[in-house]
């Protein structure tokens, strides 16, 4: 047997079910294997694609995602992939080519040092010496990537490596348990908590996983205390609670922080400094941000997670309760015996303020569509298990803070890297994962050009999908910010192809509403007809300044 089916049958030990990638010359051996095996090629036509791919199945899967590429350019087209997997914690192994390194003609012909490329953005890097090192470097690649805290992995595979005889089996996956919290730890959270008199609760990234779902629920609905949620903790319980306040969409001066800062204590489930912090922590005297990020005061921390917290500037919580998130959960929920003294007053008149600010604008008849009403029509059209798979613009804010989310991983957004051009390409994995689930592809133009191509892929595999392109013809969010900085507009403006045409040489369906009323009836029909179906729609940002800069801050201090 060739080294290269050693290989792939070590991903199928590994429960491997698809490879998102291309291949180039110094991957044959590699995909000559794969042909025969039971894993699913999914050929795109940009490797950035493939990994953003790979990277949403490890996130809605918790099993790690491959993807393929050749070496030199194609290797290198994995570098923001790579990054988004590892700051997102999501399970991903990347596999790259390389020329014979026992003897090669071509000198120096694309040749990069690609594990050395790889060191800083990977939990784990080696290239493959030798045929027998195969089913241990495999099944370490796996173990580094699902370990806690989840990311990104790489393996390179040469081509004369590929092709040589190999004889050692495979090793079987391990199975393991994740470490349990320690009773102190538990037992010191439940005395912050019980003594506290305005507790909140923090709901982040690492939170967002099915079993921790049910296990915050029921701590929810024991004790009373209500909760919040960061930009990727959406949905882990279900924001239609009545004690959910809302998404810390916005750095500081939404309804939100004026919440957080009344809170005396902070339980953080979840969360870890690489998402953008919900809060700063520190005394509201001393602590200043340039963005005006929002002050947790004096109130004490809790970090609830698998992982101990790094510290940072804005970040050092006083008690840790380390292990699984869910048993930790489950435990606290036990031992706390709901308070007399517990007052969330305050919190809900913040919510009663912030809900009837989200109710506005969702009926606006303007064209351009407005962002209030845009995130509205999406809401209904979507079902409770729906998933909207957003990009990178002005608009992730809008749907963060006013899009409503009913069930873990239903909104994917990445508010770690904050790549851009990620948005087609995880509405088609959660697609292929979920094929039964209405799903939509939510981009901006800017965003969506950077992976426009892979229309065609999704066109290819027979996807049912919904691509909403809005269109303002400039990098929005970076206007948003231009503004708000008192900086003239300049400098991010472009054009744009026709995106009903556009869509329409790839073989998909091109749409283009001409009214705010048409939007929704246009979403539900599309989501009833098979196929691919982009939907261009002009949207009017000309309200972002003066809502998110001025409006929110005065009226949210008013309270």
């Amino acid at each position: 047997m060739k080294a290269a089916e050693l290989f792939v049958k070590a991903l199928e030990s590994e429960g491997v079910q698809y490879i998102f990638g291309i291949p180039g010359e110094e991957n044959l051996d590699l995909l000559e294997a794969l042909r025969t095996s039971a894993i699913r090629l999914i050929l795109t036509r940009h490797e950035q694609a493939a990994g953003f791919m790979a990277a949403t199945h490890g996130r809605l899967t918790g099993r790690t995602g491959v993807c393929l590429a050749t070496l030199g350019p194609g290797a290198t087209n994995l570098v923001t992939a790579a990054a988004y997997a590892q700051l997102g914690a999501m399970p991903m192994l990347m596999i790259t080519g390389q020329k014979p390194i026992k003897a090669s003609k071509q000198g120096e012909f694309q040749i990069l040092d690609v594990v050395d490329m790889m060191q800083p953005l990977t939990k784990y890097t080696r290239q493959i010496s030798s045929a027998e090192n195969i089913p241990s470097r495999v099944r370490e690649a796996f173990r580094r990537a699902e370990d806690e805290r989840p990311g990104a992995v790489h393996l390179e595979l040469p081509e004369d490596i590929a092709r040589d005889p190999a004889s050692s089996p495979v090793i079987a996956r391990s199975h393991f348990e994740r470490p349990h919290a320690s009773e102190p730890s538990i037992a010191a959270a439940v005395e912050m908590i019980e003594s506290a008199r305005h507790p909140l609760l923090l709901i982040g990234a690492g939170a967002n996983r099915f079993h921790t779902c049910h296990a915050l629920t029921t701590f929810v609905e024991k004790t009373g205390i209500p909760f919040f949620s960061t930009q990727m903790g959406k949905g882990v319980v279900d924001e239609r609670h009545a004690l959910f306040l809302g998404n810390a969409a916005l750095s500081g001066d939404d309804f939100l922080h004026r919440a957080v800062e009344a809170a005396d204590l902070i339980i953080n489930v979840g969360h870890d400094v690489v998402e953008k912090p919900p809060f700063i922590m520190g005394r509201h005297d001393q602590a200043t941000d340039i963005e005006g990020a929002a002050q947790a005061g004096t109130a004490r921390v809790i970090h609830v997670n698998y992982i101990t917290a790094s510290v940072d500037a804005v970040y050092y919580p006083q008690q840790g309760v380390i292990g699984d998130i869910a048993d930790s959960v489950e435990r606290l929920t036990q031992a706390i015996r709901p308070q007399s003294h517990w007052d969330f007053s305050r919190f809900m008149a913040v919510k009663r303020h912030l809900d009837a600010h989200l109710l506005e604008g969702t009926g606006d008849d303007r064209f351009p569509v407005y962002p209030q009403r845009l995130v509205a029509d999406v809401r209904k059209v979507m079902p409770d298990d729906g998933i909207i798979a957003l990009d990178n613009g002005i608009y992730k804010i809008w749907f963060a803070r006013n899009y409503r989310a009913y069930r873990p991983n239903t909104v994917l957004l990445d508010n770690a890297l904050a790549s851009m051009g990620a948005g087609l390409p995880s509405a088609m994995a959660a697609k292929i994962l979920h094929p039964q689930q209405r799903v939509m592809a939510i981009c901006g133009d800017g965003g969506f050009m950077m992976n426009s191509q892979e229309l065609e892929t999704a066109v290819r595999l027979g996807l049912d999908l919904v691509v909403l392109v809005l269109r303002d013809n400039a990098y929005g969010m970076i206007k948003w910010k231009q503004a708000s900085m008192g900086f003239a507009d300049y400098g991010l403006d472009y054009g744009n192809p026709d995106f009903v045409q556009y869509a329409h040489s790839y073989g998909a369906h091109g749409h283009r509403p001409e009214s705010a009323a048409a939007l929704a009836p246009l979403l539900e029909s599309c989501f009833n007809s098979p196929g691919v179906h982009l939907i261009e729609v002009a949207v009017d940002y000309s309200d972002n300044d003066r809502v998110l800069n001025q409006e929110i801050k005065q009226r949210s201090r008013e309270i």
